[in-house]
């Protein structure tokens, strides 16, 4: 008689519950980052005479406040353990997130002594400044502190979400659950274009950040509610806890002949890099979440600059919803690996590295975006949404090798150090892309038949082409077959 045939009662479905509210956070999460890109060109830049290298040098720091803050909130989601840790990411990254709209009255503190303005009295106060390059350098500087304390929130959600499926969820079933949490980036993302420029249309740019701030605290109230350990929480009853602890690495927790397991050993930092798996995961993080960010953060302006399309057009909302709805597909990334293990016998690990190599090839149909983009518009927005799916099935994946490798005791801790390697590779894309806009506009540059600031996103629109492929090999090539990392 197996173990489920000896409960009886119907297995639970608590866990997807929890799946449902990681989905939620991970929403918030990128309705939160979207705020910045769909105002800046249109309702910000005007105010504090900002360029493109401006926007680059912000969103390139956020990068790297983010890399960096990866490396320490995984260490402090193991220590603080997943609901403490998810309460403290989601609570300081809705903080920054608010703190973006009170910007421009510090500007104007700053810049004219007017401390004590509104929203409004602060741009007009910011008008009568004849040195544009003060507003400039104070409110780049403002913004930045404000994207720091937003990435050093945000940080924590991906730790936090990815132990959080662990726990709940057996191997065969987390890149599943996890493309369905991570689905959150794209609804996040289609909720933004035709939300967020409304707002500012109607209420102003910083109400946008207050009102989709505020999400974050609902988010936090349900939380604190919802969360228990799944061996100590009441809805989750014999069978479904059964079902979740099936694998080998979580019955080595349980009690042995009465009596209970001894608890894993933490790694250690320095531990963590000796394994090539964590330089497979770290690289393979490194060369994609890049691309994301660049998809994220500079496909309106690429429509402002390019085609002539404000945020708060209705054509824009249109192709950008359009383009983020395509991204949807990327949940196919949870079911595939699932049918490799299931259909074709694969070990996990097997099953999403052939997955991933399958999704690698999609963004080549980058190299035609901007080509295809002199017929009609729809063509970029179309193939940047199917590379947009690409990238979060791939994502789903590549976050799940993680707990198919390490013991819970560290997933937290290395998806941290993936995400550092990740936010590094995201600065130099968003820094570089900055520079190389206003290069290619200012000179009008030739490259490949296009000119311009044309020239400038064909070629990042290149890079982002091959740098899955690339990814994978680097990855393969590190850890060719499934190796367990076992802690004494």
């Amino acid at each position: 008689m197996s173990t489920f045939q000896k409960v009886n009662e119907k297995m639970t479905n608590y866990r997807w519950t929890i799946c449902a509210m990681l989905f939620f956070a991970t929403t918030v999460n990128y309705l939160d980052r979207q705020v910045l890109s769909l105002t800046w060109k249109d309702f910000i830049a005007p105010e504090f005479h900002w360029t493109n290298d401006d926007y680059g040098n912000i969103t390139a720091l956020f990068s790297i406040f983010y890399a960096a803050s990866m490396l320490f909130a995984g260490r402090v989601v193991d220590w603080l353990d997943t609901k403490k840790g998810f309460l403290w990411a989601i609570g300081v990254w809705s903080v920054g997130a608010c703190l973006h709209a009170f910007c421009g009255i510090a500007t104007s503190g700053v810049t004219t002594g007017q401390w004590l303005v509104g929203f409004e009295g602060a741009k007009e106060a910011i008008a009568t400044v004849g040195d544009a390059s003060m507003v400039v350098s104070v409110s780049v500087t403002l913004f930045i502190f404000a994207r720091f304390v937003l990435a050093v929130g945000e940080a924590g959600n991906f730790p936090a979400a990815i132990k959080a499926t662990a726990e709940y969820f057996p191997k065969k079933d987390r890149a599943l659950s996890t493309s369905i949490f991570n689905a959150g980036a794209t609804v996040g993302a289609l909720a933004a274009p035709v939300t967020i420029p409304v707002i500012a249309e109607h209420f102003g740019w910083e109400m946008a950040f207050i009102i989709i701030g505020a999400l974050g605290f609902i988010w936090m109230g349900f939380w604190v509610f919802v969360y228990k350990k799944p061996e100590d929480h009441p809805k989750v009853n014999a069978a479904e806890l059964t079902y979740i602890q099936q694998d080998k690495d979580d019955t080595q927790a349980a009690s042995v002949n009465g009596e209970p397991a001894k608890a894993q050993r933490k790694l250690t930092f320095a531990e963590c890099f000796k394994f090539k798996q964590t330089w497979a995961f770290a690289f393979g993080k490194f060369m994609t979440d890049g691309v994301w960010w660049f998809f994220l953060f500079w496909t309106p302006a690429y429509l402002s600059s390019v085609y002539g399309m404000k945020s708060s057009d209705f054509e824009s909302q249109l192709a950008l919803f359009v383009l983020y709805a395509i991204t949807l597909l990327s949940i196919i990334g949870g079911w595939l690996p699932t049918y490799f293990v299931d259909k074709k016998g694969m070990n996990p690990y097997a099953g999403r590295m052939r997955s991933m190599l399958i999704f690698a090839f999609f963004p080549l149909l980058a190299l035609a975006a901007q080509p295809l983009g002199h017929i009609s518009y729809w063509y970029p927005v179309i193939i940047i949404g199917i590379a947009g799916a690409a990238h979060q099935a791939w994502s789903a994946n590549i976050f799940s090798t993680v707990g198919d490798m390490f013991p819970k005791s560290a997933i937290a801790t290395i998806t941290g150090i993936g995400g550092m390697a990740g936010g590094v590779g995201s600065f130099l894309i968003n820094k570089g892309s900055g520079l190389l806009f206003d290069h290619a506009e200012t000179t009008n540059m030739k490259f490949m038949g296009f000119e311009g600031i044309e020239s400038g996103y064909f070629i990042i629109f290149s890079i982002c082409a091959v740098a899955y492929l690339i990814g994978w090999i680097v990855m393969k090539t590190l850890v060719p077959h499934y190796k367990p990392i076992v802690v004494e």
